[in-house]
């Protein structure tokens, strides 16, 4: 796997979909990538953590426009993404495959309860990552200009972004009234 797409797409479809991100929180054990892609980013700050539970635990609430997370979820843990994200926040975040319909649409019933949308998107590896959005739509909300200011990417731009969302009949069918956009 091209680990920059990954690093790319789970930075830049969130970033790009807040219309006025100043604090991202990066949950991760390996930040290293997600970091560089963040400072492709003038005037966005980000903070990383441990991928913990008791990490996120000692997050001030209401402090970030966006949380981008490779943490394993429960309900605990959307609570507490709830609980860190602004208002208008949105949440970036990795999930099972989606064969295992059980689990994310458990993940995804949790969610609906904090946000407005939720909805997985391809990461351009063959596997997906979900976004969960108070308020802003990742097609709809899309920050053209910021997509188009980015140097030095290598997969990410303002056409894969939207295309990113397209899922077959088999998922749509699959998560009827669970995804929410």
């Amino acid at each position: 796997m091209k680990e920059f797409i990954y690093n790319e797409m789970m930075v830049h479809v969130a970033v790009c979909t807040s219309k006025t991100p100043e604090n991202v929180l990066i949950i991760s054990n390996n930040a290293d990538g997600f970091v560089t892609e963040m400072k492709k980013h003038d005037g966005i700050a980000y903070e990383v953590i441990a991928a913990t539970a008791n990490a996120l635990r000692e997050v001030k609430d209401g402090a970030f426009d966006v949380v981008i997370s490779e943490l394993d979820t429960d309900a605990a843990i959307l609570a507490h993404f709830n609980r860190v994200l602004k208002d208008d926040g949105l949440l970036v975040t990795k999930h099972p495959s989606l064969d295992n319909v059980e689990d994310n649409t458990l993940i995804m019933q949790i969610l609906g309860k904090y946000t407005k949308i939720i909805m997985p998107f391809n990461l351009g590896n063959g596997e997906t990552a979900l976004l969960a959005s108070k308020e802003y739509h990742p097609t709809a909300d899309i920050i053209l200009h910021r997509t188009d200011m980015l140097d030095g990417l290598e997969f990410y731009n303002c056409d894969v972004h939207p295309a990113a969302f397209a899922m077959g009949n088999n998922i749509r069918k699959a998560y009827l009234g669970v995804i929410k956009n």
